[in-house]
């Protein structure tokens, strides 16, 4: 009688086969499910944020020529490019919003320091009164800031008593103080996004560089500093990008001596009813604030700290 054999080649060439099968269903499972989750998220996003994206986009290629009608073109944005009013309304909006970017990284570093050094119990309470202000609407904080900056306000009176001028400066309806309004508006978002970044740096590093015989300042500059610019770029993207597209506080601050875009891009469609042009107004500082934010992004991630931000 013949020996029976026993090849162990299909076992073996089977094995790997049944559990990847497995794998690749129960991924597809959970992708599935995933989805599902998703799908009211994604379908809110679609209906009140790509669609009528898309329908300004749209609207801001027609071009109304009395009895011809409507016709498609990029006269809007020629418009825009080759008119100085708006040009100097996309160049004042770019630069207020610096101004905000600044005064609001001046204010917050410092404050988002002192809650990465303290204890969690007065961190906690930091916290709080920095996330404080988000709970009041931004209209209400902007006429507070009205009323403080009136050429009779609380402002210049303290200024005159203290005889630091003798003529009230002009705080309402300029550029200081649609920047003040922004900056109050904002600053907690630039000190939470530092604050976060401040956390994640191990206090062993600072320890490390006193033994070796730094100072506060030495160290502060080549550790502290270095490892935090993942929040500071966080928070300047923020602030700018809000700073760009606000409304409300260029409105009430600076009214018509301060035109930033958003508040001519909100008065070419409400009020004079030109909606294809105030629709090239809004894709043109979208695209602005899209290129400046991602040109600032790329350089400091390609630049001299880029293994921070990795």
């Amino acid at each position: 009688m013949e020996p029976v054999r026993y090849d162990d080649r299909q076992e073996i060439v089977s094995l790997p086969l049944q559990p990847a099968a497995a794998k690749k269903r129960r991924n597809w499972k959970k992708h599935l499910y995933a989805a599902l989750l998703l799908l009211p998220l994604l379908l809110f996003i679609i209906g009140f944020f790509v669609v009528p994206m898309l329908y300004i986009l749209y609207l801001s290629f027609i071009e109304t020529k009395g009895e011809a009608g409507a016709i498609y073109s990029i006269g809007n944005y020629v418009r825009f490019f080759t008119d100085p009013y708006y040009l100097h309304s996309l160049w004042l909006t770019i630069k207020v919003s610096l101004y905000t970017v600044i005064v609001s990284l001046l204010l917050g570093y410092p404050v988002a320091l002192t809650m990465a050094k303290c204890s969690p119990r007065v961190r906690g309470l930091l916290t709080l009164l920095v996330a404080s202000p988000l709970l009041i609407s931004i209209v209400v904080r902007n006429f507070g800031w009205y009323l403080l900056l009136l050429p009779n306000g609380t402002v210049h009176q303290l200024l005159e008593s203290l005889g630091i001028t003798q003529s009230p400066p002009k705080l309402l309806f300029s550029e200081t103080g649609v920047v003040i309004g922004l900056s109050n508006a904002y600053l907690p978002f630039m000190i939470l996004s530092i604050a976060t970044s401040l956390y994640n740096i191990d206090p062993s590093l600072e320890k490390a560089a006193a033994i070796l015989g730094a100072g506060p300042f030495r160290s502060f500059v080549s550790i502290t500093l270095p490892l935090s610019l993942p929040g500071i770029v966080s928070g300047i993207v923020l602030v700018f990008s809000m700073s760009m597209s606000a409304y409300v506080t260029p409105a009430l601050m600076g009214g018509a001596n301060v035109p930033m875009l958003p508040v001519v891009a909100y008065d070419q469609i409400i009020n004079l009813l030109r909606w294809t042009y105030g629709s090239a107004v809004s894709y043109v500082l979208l695209g602005i604030t899209l290129v400046i934010v991602t040109v600032f992004t790329r350089m400091m991630e390609r630049g001299r700290y880029r293994e921070v931000f990795h």
